[in-house]
């Protein structure tokens, strides 16, 4: 059976499949990134994890993968297939395209984004199947975007397109890493939650997710925090959706998993807020953590369908 390897490295951990041609998973793995070992030990990682998926591959399908995607954080530069900067990984410039070819025995590979790739699964095969136009916004320790057009997702001229945790919604607010204030994912993200309902709360453990169900339960503290969250969101989204007018907009990330207690107030809130703009669909994303590797996965796939032979990248 004809199929690919796809690799989704985060922080923490690394999710990989055999990935069929209709975008099934063929085979699931996970492990460590293990990032505390050093950048190195990192990208050594990535390279025995995909030698050992080549080779499941061919013992279980018989014969080899027909070519890798890789999803990875950070800075990515797609045409060279550079892996330029992560700062949770530590590496700056790892020529990934080249090192994995190398290993694999001259397979090509696609390297994405990992919020592009997952929101070009969710796209294509996810929640925005429908969607000729759509707007991925995963929202866990920080808030990113990706915008998909037709089918795939655009990554702007530098590579930064999507990033709408930079938006600034709360001027002179929260000084952001990023060097602005106010930021939106300094309100609104899993961590601004997480911290605001720890302070909240008097109990330095508790996360979002307490705090969701703080909110269900009708606890009033949590209920403000989980107002001023949603109101932040709001409006970084409402100033997405003015400039990029999304028939659907999926929210994803660990923020999501809330369900209803999220999306009923965000919606209202959005329609709110809007005039003349069209109210997109907001809806959950569907494939959960699957959708990193998914992604890489059909970059391998369109890597292999480009008939002019030039890398199709997310």
């Amino acid at each position: 059976m004809r199929h690919v390897i796809a690799l989704d490295v985060g922080g923490t951990g690394m999710k990989a499949a055999l990935v069929g041609a209709a975008g099934e998973l063929l085979h699931q793995a996970r492990r460590p990134t293990g990032r505390e070992r050093g950048p190195d030990a990192v990208v050594d990682g990535i390279l025995d994890f995909a030698a050992e998926l080549r080779a499941y591959g061919e013992q279980r399908f018989g014969g080899p993968a027909s070519a890798v995607g890789v999803a990875v954080p950070g800075i990515v530069d797609e045409d060279l297939g550079v892996a330029a900067y992560a700062a949770n990984l530590g590496w700056r410039d790892v020529p990934l395209r080249r090192l994995l070819t190398e290993r694999l025995g001259d397979l090509p590979v696609a390297l994405g984004h990992d919020v592009r790739t997952g929101g070009l699964a969710e796209g294509r095969i996810g929640a925005g199947k429908d969607a000729d136009r759509f707007l991925f916004v995963p929202i866990g320790t920080g808030i990113a975007g990706a915008i998909g057009i037709d089918g795939r997702v655009e990554a702007g001229a530098h590579g930064f397109a999507g990033e709408i945790g930079h938006i600034v919604v709360r001027p002179g607010g929260t000084p952001c890493p990023c060097g602005q204030h106010g930021c939106l994912e300094r309100f609104a993200s899993a961590a601004a939650v997480s911290e605001a309902w720890a302070a909240a709360c008097g109990d330095p453990a508790a996360d979002a997710a307490d705090c969701a169900k703080a909110v269900a339960s009708g606890d009033p503290n949590a209920v403000r925090v989980w107002q001023d969250a949603v109101a932040a969101l709001a409006d970084g989204l409402v100033t997405a959706l003015t400039l990029l007018d999304p028939r659907t907009l999926i929210i994803g990330g660990g923020l999501a998993e809330a369900g209803e207690v999220l999306f009923t107030p965000l919606r209202d809130a959005v329609r709110q807020r809007i005039t003349f703009q069209k109210l997109p669909d907001i809806v959950p994303a569907a494939l959960g953590d699957t959708a990193g590797c998914l992604g890489a996965g059909l970059l391998a796939w369109d890597l292999l369908d480009n008939t002019d032979g030039s890398e199709v990248t997310a």
